[in-house]
């Protein structure tokens, strides 16, 4: 059996075994500084972007700390989204299978029968995983008993303030114990966020871990300019012509991914759509018949950029660029996961431009492509004529100018041309 490094930390024995089964053997960046000091009752703050192993950072001392004897909740953790509570709430248990007592959990997310969750709750869970309106509702009907947990996890956290759910996570950490340990993971730490961080948090641990680097290495970001032609005919040519395993495109509203999705029906492409509006039996249909890989092509919003983990994913194009220049690298990185390589493609117009700059100056490097007749050909940086430098004209012979006549005259040709003969002779003689 491969030899893991988590053995490094105090975690519960069950875990271990439950790693190396999932095969993680050794704790990334952001695991290694949160969890020996999580173990130790400490709020943190930790901001990470997708696939730095944040789920882990958290999940493994929380499922340590955990008194399976006490028939009580000792944990709730709240996600923005059903796919992404879905997601933690599937590795909790991955986690806990193989535990000597069982650690009772539960997911509460909208969409499902409300009476009959309520129905189930006689028994309170360990843990809590779950989206915070129907965390929150289930805790206004007394059917769930949170305010004895200690510890509380709010992931994704500039995405609830995005979403409009901050409102409940307040709600729900005001129900909580004043020694509670807090758990938030963020992108980003906008400015109203930090009044929530300071109302429940004194002098966390703030830990920020860029994305693992290897990981970006293995991702080629390719330009593609629209240049006049059908936006949706170039995306279909695009889409043919990389042929992917698995190719997510981006939209920023979900207008505009219905507009999109419905435009390829019509041209005969069979797509997927994922967006925030869908209703939830129909968001967990189209994610089941993604993972069984019944569509080679999928249309979504940012909610699949960061709110759903999607395996296999071989291109992302960006349709249109993000407002929120982060959301570009959260998007790149649905491809290009573990040892796999990934190409992330953006079709851009003239008023893209500005934005393309942005993220160069942010580090991503382009290479510049475009199709003719199928192929894919390199073509012109867009800034290479602006950059090309001028050629120099010789010191001793500098260019001459001579100003035109408002009236034109018989004869006035001749007549410059002497004057720039005359002109450059008496250069010639300053330079002797």
């Amino acid at each position: 059996m491969k030899e893991t490094k988590f053995t490094k930390f105090p975690l519960a024995p069950f875990l271990l075994g439950a790693l190396a089964e999932i095969g993680f053997y050794e704790p990334t960046e952001i695991q290694e500084r949160i969890i020996p000091k999580a173990l130790t009752g400490k709020s943190i703050v930790g901001q990470s972007q997708t696939g730095t192993g944040k789920t882990h950072a958290f999940l493994l001392p929380i499922l340590t700390k955990i008194d399976p004897e006490v028939n009580e909740v000792q944990a709730v953790i709240t996600a923005p989204t059903r796919e992404l509570a879905n997601q933690i709430y599937h590795e909790v248990l991955k986690l806990t299978k193989n535990a000597e007592v069982e650690l009772l959990t539960k997911l509460f997310v909208g969409g499902t029968d409300k009476n009959r969750t309520i129905e189930k709750l006689k028994t309170q869970p360990h843990i809590v995983v779950g989206t915070p309106g129907r965390i929150y509702d289930l805790v206004k009907e007394k059917a769930l008993s949170i305010y004895t947990a200690k510890m509380m996890v709010v992931d994704e956290a500039d995405m609830m303030l995005d979403m409009g759910f901050i409102e409940d996570v307040d709600k729900i950490a005001a129900s909580l114990p004043g020694d509670l340990q807090m758990y938030v993971f963020s992108a980003t730490i906008p400015e109203n966020l930090k009044p929530f961080l300071k109302k429940y948090m004194e002098n966390p641990l703030f830990v920020q871990v860029e994305p693992d680097q290897k990981s970006a290495k293995n991702i080629e970001h390719i330009l593609i300019p629209q240049r006049h032609r059908n936006k949706v005919d170039l995306l279909i040519n695009v889409l043919q012509a990389y042929n992917p395993y698995l190719a997510i495109c981006f939209t920023n509203t979900k207008q505009n991914a219905d507009s999109l999705a419905n435009k390829l029906a019509e041209k005969g492409v069979k797509v997927g759509i994922i967006h925030g509006d869908l209703p939830p039996r129909e968001r967990k249909k189209m994610m089941n018949q993604i993972r069984n890989l019944e569509f080679q092509y999928i249309v979504a919003t940012d909610l699949a950029s960061r709110g759903i983990d999607i395996d296999g994913v071989s291109h992302v194009i960006h349709y249109e660029l993000p407002k929120d220049l982060s959301f570009y690298i959260h998007r790149a990185g649905r491809t290009g996961r573990g040892d796999y390589s990934g190409i992330s493609a953006v079709i851009y117009e003239e008023n893209d431009i500005m934005t393309i700059s942005k993220l160069e100056k942010m580090g991503i490097t382009f290479s510049n492509k475009d199709l003719v007749n199928g192929e894919w050909v390199d073509v012109q940086d867009r800034n290479e004529r602006k950059n090309r430098k001028k050629k120099l004209p010789d010191s001793k012979e500098r260019p001459i100018q001579v100003k035109k006549p408002n009236k034109v005259k018989p004869g006035y040709k001749k007549k410059i041309k002497n004057e720039i003969e005359t002109m450059k002779k008496r250069q010639r003689r300053k330079g002797k």
